[in-house]
């Protein structure tokens, strides 16, 4: 099995500005200070790495506070929240497009980090779902929000989920070189999203609220 790629670091950046900026919609949302956009910005746009690196995987400093163009991006993101305000979300499909890309890398660079310390293929998709979407999870229940990725919606882990399971299927059964598995399995999650916003396709509650 090949299992290294390199994720071009301006998709990795991309993906870290977009998040962060969605962590600064949430706080002009809430109405926070700046102190509070900032902070949801951080959560938001490297929480996922944080859990993936600092809970799961345990291999010393995560390059996400060593290397920090990831907090530049961040503290752009946070300006461009509070210089826009709520004009900000005149973005918001182009801030989707660059969210799906991210979703999809971060679920790959997830599982390829956890085979690379001997993590087996079941439990490395599970580290590349909580990579790409911890980070609004975090975000959520700072601001004491009921998380969004567990009531009904659009479809968000679901596509995570089908991006890191392309990921490893085409890796760890096929051999398929990992840059190309991850460019198709980003591709495809990319689509899937683009979709899942274009005709709102939506999960549904496992027992309605009226007969729970």
């Amino acid at each position: 099995m090949n299992t290294t790629f390199q994720l071009p670091i301006w998709f990795d950046l991309g993906a870290t500005f977009a998040f962060a900026l969605t962590g600064a919609l949430a706080a002009i949302k809430r109405g926070y200070d700046v102190v509070g956009l900032i902070s949801l910005a951080i959560v938001s746009g490297i929480g996922g790495g944080l859990i993936r690196d600092g809970v799961f995987l345990q291999q010393g400093v995560t390059p996400l506070l060593t290397d920090p163009r990831y907090l530049y991006v961040i503290g752009a993101a946070s300006l461009l929240g509070l210089l826009l305000g709520e004009r900000v979300r005149h973005f918001n499909r182009v801030i989707a497009m660059v969210d799906a890309l991210g979703l999809g890398a971060y679920a790959c660079f997830g599982v390829q980090k956890s085979f690379l310390v001997g993590i087996g293929p079941t439990a490395a998709v599970f580290v590349g779902v909580v990579n790409a979407v911890g980070g609004g999870l975090l975000r959520d229940v700072l601001t004491r929000e009921e998380p969004l990725v567990f009531r009904p919606g659009q479809f968000y882990v679901l596509v995570a989920l089908a991006g890191a399971v392309t990921f490893v299927f085409l890796t760890a059964l096929l051999d398929v070189p990992a840059t190309n598995a991850a460019f198709a399995a980003i591709g495809l999650t990319f689509v899937f999203r683009m979709l899942t916003i274009g005709f709102n396709w939506r999960t549904e509650a496992v027992v309605s609220a009226d007969r729970a």
